[in-house]
């Protein structure tokens, strides 16, 4: 953690794959205390989770660390049905799970009160997804799958851009740096050839100069600001950071 932050990153997450990693809750609260790093969860999924409790927790954290805490929630990733079968959990249809989402933000910000405000990151794909993160979120980032290329992110981009007319910040799951593929962020049989050729958003070169050209052209072409990187490049990537943190 004191790695990550002294590199000049800005934000810890930690997803939350239940038994993969200690609970994020506590795990963000612990790392808060080590750093200066805002934290925040990447992201929650809303059937694994009562809509209350994790109002409540995410409230809690954000108090805890004085206002660095930012509630990232989605609808799960894919094979949350299984996970959910195996936990013995109902498994529920994906237009209850952002249900699910709208009341977890309602309780949030009835918990905030009028005086502070928890951000909001939503994880989203489908049409009503998108409806959904342009009335709540703060920070919205768009679930791209293998075989998008930079065209169809673009589409996905823009589509967003005409359903809101609030200040909504575009963030980007990179989940290949180089060859490099991230545990929690992709699947382990991904390609990186494969989504290179496809002119895909979810990889970045490794060298950094090349890697940091292409973080501003996405920053100038699409309007992202906020990407998000595997613990494993940061490394890497930390000649990028201290480039382009703070323009």
């Amino acid at each position: 953690m004191r790695r990550i932050a002294d590199s000049g990153y800005s934000t810890l997450l930690m997803p939350d794959v239940p038994r993969w990693q200690p609970a994020p809750g506590p795990a963000l609260a612990v790392a808060a205390t080590l750093t200066d790093l805002r934290v925040g969860s990447w992201v929650y999924a809303s059937p694994l989770r009562p809509a209350w409790s994790t109002a409540w927790e995410a409230h809690s954290l954000s108090v805890l660390t004085e206002g660095r805490f930012e509630l990232g929630i989605g609808t799960g990733r894919p094979g949350i049905e299984d996970e959910l079968r195996d936990l013995g959990l109902p498994v529920v249809p994906p237009g209850q799970r952002l249900a699910q989402v709208r009341e977890t933000v309602a309780a949030l910000r009835g918990l905030d009160g009028p005086d502070s405000h928890t951000p909001v990151v939503m994880a989203v794909r489908g049409p009503k997804a998108l409806a959904l993160a342009a009335d709540l979120a703060d920070t919205v980032a768009f679930a791209l799958m293998p075989g998008d290329d930079r065209v169809e992110s673009t589409r996905v981009v823009r589509d967003f851009r005409a359903l809101t007319t609030r200040d909504v910040e575009l963030a980007q799951h990179v989940a290949v740096i180089g060859d490099t593929v991230a545990p929690f962020m992709a699947s382990p049989d991904t390609d990186p050839a494969a989504l290179r050729a496809a002119d895909s958003l979810a990889v970045l070169p490794d060298d950094p100069t090349a890697a940091a050209e292409e973080i501003q052209r996405r920053r100038e072409e699409l309007g992202i600001s906020y990407f998000v990187f595997g613990a494993g490049s940061a490394g890497t990537l930390a000649p990028v950071v201290a480039e382009l943190a703070g323009r």
